[in-house]
């Protein structure tokens, strides 16, 4: 039986918070007899990175794989993640192995687990840095690692989670997100802390393949275009902009720059939202929009947008991988804030920071039920103007959309701040 995402969510909520509840009075009672060393003295052997779902929050990671293997050049670091994320991954060579859950299928999902336990209890790691914020899966999975020292987040309301991790960082909804996990390294005694994404290489053979199946697609050479992403995972969809204001951009952008042209992008299970967009251009704008939603690999994808001249998103996976190649990228920012996900040297956040944003980060259903204002609230004429202003390489700057540096450290520099302390 398959499952999507909600339901996974759901499931997660109810079941899995019965699981941890028994894992942390087993945790906490065996603590008491066998009287481990959880000291941070110990260089790593072997560090252990958990992110099971978003792709765009694994990219947020790779700053924090990049400092632990600055800091520990000779330790094993394995990722564990969900079978969708694998590609993502080999990509970042900073990871020695990843280690996948099939998350397809309930019997897939809990065969898979099984596999993947008895991997981490055969590598014996040293730390398992866990990233899920709210995951009671992924909660105890890192408690039956038996790895030595385990790291995650805290969250009043998953409290229970306390037990079970020998170290806990303090999760701030207000800090930008690969900060976040940089506390983690911090924390393990990181001196050398880089900020920067992972510089995601873009093959050539994947710059022809794209290449060759942008020009099928238009029956001419690609040349200087744009690329609009109308899609937003199933995890949040309420981070979409209406599809009718896509439309309206799409129109105002193509008469403005005629010379450009537009690609729409999304994957497989997003091509009937692409095709939806696409469907209600004019058939003179279609002349200059293509829609190639499902039409690319994940390699393909990035050697798309290493090229295109502004991506136009909402806030998922393609933004991210857009701030890691540097490239000029206009963001649409509704249930999460820009401050914690669009925190980058090429973003020009929209935001409207209305009294219920951002939701993400307290409800598993957002309070309006999917009537998303704090999106229905951006307007074309705002985001037409400021594509129009980045285009043009006008003097608006991406500085005009940051919040004031957050500390990390304590007031020597050393120490990392938020560590909660079990009671």
């Amino acid at each position: 039986m398959s499952i999507n995402t909600r339901t996974k969510v759901i499931l997660d909520a109810w079941f899995g918070r019965l699981v941890v509840f028994g894992l942390n009075i087993a945790a906490r009672i065996l603590g008491k007899f066998m009287n481990i060393d959880h000291s941070l003295d110990k260089i790593p052997e072997k560090i252990v990175v958990c992110k099971f779902l978003g792709m765009g929050s694994i990219i947020q990671a790779t700053p924090l794989l990049q400092s632990l293997r600055k800091s520990f050049p000779n330790a094993k670091i394995y990722f564990v993640t969900s079978g969708g994320n694998t590609k993502l991954l080999q990509l970042v060579t900073t990871v020695n192995e990843i280690w996948s859950v099939d998350d397809s299928g309930v019997s897939t999902m809990l065969s898979s687990t099984w596999a993947l336990l008895r991997k981490l209890w055969k590598a014996k790691p040293d730390l398992y840095i866990d990233l899920e914020t709210y995951s009671y899966y992924s909660t105890a999975v890192a408690t039956m690692s038996c790895a030595r020292n385990r790291f995650g987040f805290y969250r009043a309301e998953r409290n229970i989670r306390m037990g079970v991790y020998t170290h806990m960082m303090f999760f701030n909804a207000r800090a930008p997100i690969a900060q976040s996990y940089l506390q983690m390294a911090r924390l393990i005694g990181c001196r050398e802390i880089i900020n920067d994404l992972y510089p995601f290489a873009v093959d050539a053979n994947e710059r022809l393949s794209f290449r060759s199946k942008t020009e099928a697609l238009m029956g001419k050479a690609l040349a200087s275009y744009i690329v609009v992403n109308p899609n937003a995972s199933d995890l949040r969809v309420e981070r979409r902009w209406p599809w009718e204001n896509m439309v309206k951009l799409i129109e105002e952008l193509s008469a403005k720059f005629p010379d450009f042209t537009i690609l729409l992008i999304g994957a497989a299970n997003e091509k009937s939202w692409v095709d939806k967009v696409y469907s209600a251009l004019s058939e003179t704008v279609k002349t200059r929009v293509f829609n190639s939603a499902g039409q690319f690999s994940l390699n393909e994808l990035f050697a798309l947008l290493s090229e295109a001249r502004l991506l136009i998103t909402n806030d998922t996976g393609p933004m991210h991988m857009s701030f890691s190649l540097r490239k000029p990228t206009v963001c649409l920012f509704g249930p999460a804030s820009p401050t914690q996900y669009g925190q980058n040297p090429n973003a020009y956040g929209i935001y409207k920071n209305i009294y219920c944003s951002p939701c993400v980060h307290d409800f598993l259903s957002p309070p309006c039920k999917g009537d998303n204002q704090c999106m229905k609230m951006i307007t074309v004429k705002e985001v037409s103007e400021l594509c129009e202003h980045v285009l043009l390489n006008d003097s608006i700057s991406p500085d005009d959309f940051r919040d004031p540096h957050m500390r990390f450290t304590s007031q020597d520099g050393h120490g990392s701040l938020g560590v909660v302390l079990r009671g």
